[in-house]
């Protein structure tokens, strides 16, 4: 359990101690001091920050911070009625870092760093390696004690490398915890870390998925951001419980044997004073020059990835949040933004590379380091690139020449197919493309196919407004395209609300629409997805090869019909599967495919299921080969295939 605040209150008077007067001896060590300045500081965070101690017999709190060009810094708080006299820090070594000890001081007390910069200005700057922070809008970090956490989910440890094998099914719900769910019998508040475990985690169990991926929750002081622009990289955001509660949400979801991925934005920080922006009074996380050092899009900095404290500072923080918090994996974020200097620059407002190119190779290196850095401690761990062009070998391993990511966000996948839907039926005929090009691809990476809130914010609609014709057609076609998606070779990520298909486009200020939920044709698309999980995880053949050639095979289509089939195969001894799609509204009867192997082939799911809100036209449950040559195959079977629709085949096995 976390120790108990000793500190004075708030606006308590300095201390007048005259132990504290006489100061106290070093605590960084020497090897401390050689680690960071090699820049291998794996864990950064158990050197710097605020921590908890007994230290010549008395008990109070170690402070230290990297401050290379600072004049003088001292640590100012609650405790000391933030007296920037009261407790000056001595700096340490040569690495530029300051430390002090301070008496009496303990869990819950706030605190910041009181900087005099080589400018000779005096700033006020939150912990960058701070535990805690206080509720946004105040500025000031909190001495959090996060060690004695008795996690008890070892088995979920022991057996989770399997779980993240390209092997695995793997299918994500996203979440921003300040939207699922909020409670409007207390004024609207979002959940709790604590209600979270009990609620968001049993409603993903229900639905089936394997992990869930949180929006970031690292501290950050903008509602509006959703987390991606942090100031606090090692402090789990207060606006749903403090850190011990985070870490009970992890154990919770580990207990249902669902894994959590941390969205983690390393490639850019936002200019609030209180954070890392000219923190000693230098550009010292930061570029200099705005070319290289200024994202023009969101009006944030980026971190100078070259300068070797700065580095080392990202990389010990991957590692903190996998070590400290037990998490399964990172998403990062905006990585194409990192990969290119010239990332939406025009001419003469980015500078080039040392070869005179656009790439960016401190980025490039940082981006191996921190994936070559978390899988070598964490070799179950699972990394996900959100990379939006075709820098290549993303998944590819460090030593093979690629970043060494473990999976990649397939957005060429998912913005030619959602283009693909969009479309009135009548026309799809022309664009089949859309939705057979990425196979040309899908195996050149490690891919999940990502429907994310990035789909349905900033007047893009819901997944239900994107999809043509009269409401019950919208429906028939989303379902149809979930019935693609699970189906086609590729891990799956859907955003929360999605699952149902949330009529208005996601508010981060409110909930989802659960009333919708409720209702018959939402709540048959919940049920879908439900379905489609549970026929993904339960069937070998939709996820064993979904990062490999051998495990796709194309069928009869006809562009002209707008239908496509394809079979996934799985090892050997593993029932094959047909899919079928038909994205007319037309019925197609009679029409017939070549299939694997001779059999009785089992309807196991059918997007026009009246269960899903649909017109129950189908295949009765299932259809017997006919000893009829068609698509290259001895065998075929003649199906009925319902309007706007997927409809899924598994081979069933004889004894």
């Amino acid at each position: 359990m976390a120790a108990k605040k000793t500190g004075p209150k708030a606006g308590a008077e300095p201390l007048d101690d005259a132990a504290t007067k006489a100061g106290f001896g070093p605590i960084l060590t020497d090897f401390d001091q050689y680690l960071m300045g090699e820049g291998t500081h794996r864990e950064l965070w158990r050197a710097l920050g605020a921590h908890v101690l007994e230290h010549e017999g008395v008990m109070g709190t170690h402070f230290a911070v990297w401050a290379p060009n600072a004049q003088r810094v001292a640590v100012v708080g609650d405790f000391n009625g933030w007296d920037g006299k009261a407790h000056e820090m001595r700096r340490v070594g040569t690495t530029g870092s300051w430390e002090v000890f301070v008496p009496d001081v303990g869990e819950g007390n706030l605190y910041k760093f009181e900087v005099q910069g080589a400018d000779g200005a005096l700033r006020l700057k939150a912990d960058p390696v701070g535990f805690g922070s206080q509720h946004p809008p105040e500025k000031a970090s909190v001495v959090r004690n996060i060690a004695g956490y008795g996690w008890a989910d070892g088995h979920w440890m022991d057996t989770r490398q399997a779980r993240a094998s390209r092997e695995a099914p793997i299918s994500i719900y996203e979440v921003h915890l300040g939207s699922w769910r909020r409670r409007w019998d207390e004024e609207g508040r979002p959940l709790s870390y604590k209600e979270l475990a009990r609620d968001l985690i049993g409603y993903v169990k229900h639905m089936g998925f394997t992990h869930i991926e949180l929006l970031p929750v690292s501290e950050f002081p903008f509602d509006g951001s959703w987390g991606y622009q942090p100031v606090g990289l090692f402090a789990p955001t207060i606006r749903f419980g403090p850190p011990h509660e985070f870490r009970d949400l992890i154990e919770a979801a580990h207990d249902a044997e669902i894994g959590v991925l941390l969205d983690w934005v390393p490639g850019h920080f936002p200019t609030d004073d209180h954070g890392l922006a000219r923190f000693d009074g230098t550009a010292l996380y930061e570029h200099e020059d705005p070319r290289e050092g200024f994202h023009q899009d969101w009006n944030t900095l980026i971190y100078n990835y070259g300068r070797t404290e700065v580095k080392n500072y990202l990389v010990s923080n991957a590692l903190y949040w996998m070590e400290e918090y037990h998490l399964d994996g990172l998403r990062v974020d905006a990585v194409a933004s990192m990969l290119y200097r010239d990332y939406s620059r025009p001419e003469g407002q980015w500078i080039p590379n040392k070869d005179g190119g656009r790439e960016n190779y401190e980025a490039i290196e940082f981006l191996k380091e921190m994936n070559v850095a978390v899988y070598g401690a964490f070799p179950d761990a699972l990394t996900v690139a959100e990379e939006s062009t075709s820098f290549p070998g993303v998944s590819r391993p460090v030593n093979f020449g690629g970043l060494g990511f473990g999976y990649k966000w397939n957005m060429g996948w998912m913005n030619d197919t959602l283009s693909y839907m969009q479309r009135d039926p009548i026309h799809r005929k022309y664009h089949q493309d859309n939705l057979t090009f990425g196979i040309h691809y899908a195996f050149s990476e490690n891919f999940i196919l990502p429907i994310s809130h990035d789909e349905v914010v900033h007047g893009k609609g819901s997944m239900l407004a994107k999809m043509p014709g009269s409401e019950d057609e919208k429906f028939a076609n989303l379902r149809a395209y979930y019935g693609f998606m699970w189906t086609h070779p590729g891990k799956k990520l859907l955003f929360m609300g999605c699952e149902f298909a949330q009529p208005e486009e996601w508010n981060h200020n409110g909930e989802l629409n659960w009333g919708a939920a409720e209702t018959p044709k939402h709540a048959g698309m919940q049920q879908l997805v439900r379905d489609l999980n549970t026929l993904y995880r339960g069937t070998p053949a939709l996820h064993v090869n979904d990062c490999q050639p051998e495990g796709f095979e194309w069928l009869n289509g006809d562009p002209q019909q707008s239908t496509l089939g394809y079979i996934r195969f799985g090892r050997t001894g593993d029932a094959p599967v047909v899919v079928m799609c038909n994205f007319t509204p037309v019925t197609r009867e009679n029409f017939r495919i070549g299939v694997p192997r001779p059999g009785h082939w089992e309807e196991v799911l059918n997007t026009d299921s009246e269960i899903y809100g649909g017109g129950n036209r189908g295949n009765l449950g299932g259809v017997d080969s006919l000893a009829e040559p068609c698509d290259g195959k001895s065998a075929s079977v003649t199906l009925t295939l319902p309007p706007l629709s997927v409809v899924v085949l598994r081979l069933r096995q004889t004894d």
